[in-house]
């Protein structure tokens, strides 16, 4: 018997190769002679990196740069196909969790600091960049990355902006005489889990300006800004990115690498499928087992489970889907998953259940392994 065991983290409580590993353990009690194979995985957001470079043996660096707001952090990524791709992961070193929640303004937060690991990527002689955009606490298009590449974003009298999104209330000029000579050398991979256009009502800063701490009046200023961006990147690259899908994500990130790339935005957990090779793995399978902390009908936007159980479903292969909780909304995800499992015991506050995750979710999957036993004696 082949099993496949391709989770992705539980947030706030276990990680991805974690997970994977509590899975195993608990149907190891009652199928102890099945061949395992281990998948860790992530949809673009965090444990993309780890989950790259698990599975690849690729190389795992840690720099020094900025942080959203202009601190120093230390800022993981990576290196695989034998150096010619680097891993970045936003959140690194521009994420919404560096920053306090009481100092968390996404008018001046940037991301300059993911900027820095691109540079270092390049300076490394890499081909292809992969960015994963998820988690960010920034609202500034990017404009930092361009930044920390060479680009001058400069106002009207010739002067150089600062960091982050409300800076470019005053952009008039880009000027791309300084850019790193690699950086337009590069392909660039975006790992992006959204459609959302730059600007407008379903845009970064409307959608997502509340959690990264922006105020109603922010967020109608940030809007004007990405949008004025877009409008004077367009007299550089002939493309205006106001409506572009998927040019929201993460503050708008995208459009500042369009200054100097045509980066490819593609689902996150497509990316990390194909690098793992998961679809070889998964074909001739006789059971996949998937999961993340929550599942509902959501997971069927693009999350990491529905693209482990849309390889299941190719092959006919049975998928069972292990979350912490389950949400109210499950129904479609009957058409994917053979069976779903939420892993809480019983009624518990959210502390108990992330401190008891790694005790729930193996005694979860040994029951699930012993109904399957079960079921396989039945007449």
């Amino acid at each position: 018997m082949k099993i496949v065991i391709a989770p992705d983290s539980f947030k706030e409580s276990l990680s991805a190769s974690e997970v994977a590993d509590c899975i195993q353990q608990g149907f190891q009690v009652h199928f102890p002679d099945a061949e395992y194979h281990l998948l860790p995985i992530a949809d673009g957001g965090e444990g993309t990196l780890d989950a790259l470079l698990n599975a690849t043996g690729g190389e795992k660096r840690t720099s020094e740069v900025e942080g959203p707001l202009g601190e120093m952090v230390k800022a993981s990524w990576g290196l695989i196909d034998n150096g010619k791709k680097a891993v970045i992961e936003l959140a690194e070193a521009s994420g919404l969790a560096l920053v306090p929640p009481e100092k968390r303004n996404p008018e001046l937060a940037s991301t300059f600091g993911t900027g820095e690991l691109i540079r270092e990527a390049l300076d490394a002689g890499v081909e292809e960049i992969i960015l994963g955009l998820g988690g960010s606490a920034t609202n500034d298009a990017g404009g930092g990355i361009a930044q920390a590449l060479g680009v001058r974003l400069l106002d009207s009298y010739g002067n150089e902006l600062e960091r982050g999104g409300k800076a470019l209330s005053t952009l008039a000029e880009i000027d791309l005489n300084n850019l790193h000579p690699k950086a337009n050398q590069t392909r660039f991979t975006i790992a992006c889990d959204v459609d959302n256009p730059l600007t407008g009502s379903t845009g970064a800063s409307y959608i997502f300006g509340h959690q990264k701490g922006a105020s109603d009046l922010q967020i109608e200023e940030l809007d004007e800004c990405l949008g004025l961006f877009a409008d004077i990147a367009a007299q550089k690259i002939s493309t205006n990115h106001r409506t572009t899908p998927g040019y929201g994500a993460a503050g708008g990130t995208a459009l500042g690498l369009s200054l100097f790339s045509k980066p490819e935005l593609r689902p996150g957990i497509d990316i990390i499928l194909e690098t793992v090779e998961a679809e070889q793995t998964i074909k001739d399978a006789s059971l996949v087992i998937t999961g993340e902390g929550q599942m509902d009908n959501q997971t069927l936007h693009g999350k990491a489970p529905f693209g482990v159980a849309k390889l299941g479903k190719k092959y006919s292969v049975p998928v069972i889907g292990i979350a912490g909780s389950i949400g109210k909304d499950i129904d479609q995800l009957s058409r994917y998953f053979t069976a779903i499992f939420g892993t809480v015991r019983s009624p518990q506050t959210l502390a108990e259940a992330l401190q008891e995750a790694e005790k729930n979710l193996i005694n979860t999957t040994q029951n699930i392994a012993a109904n399957l036993i079960i079921g396989n004696t039945m007449r």
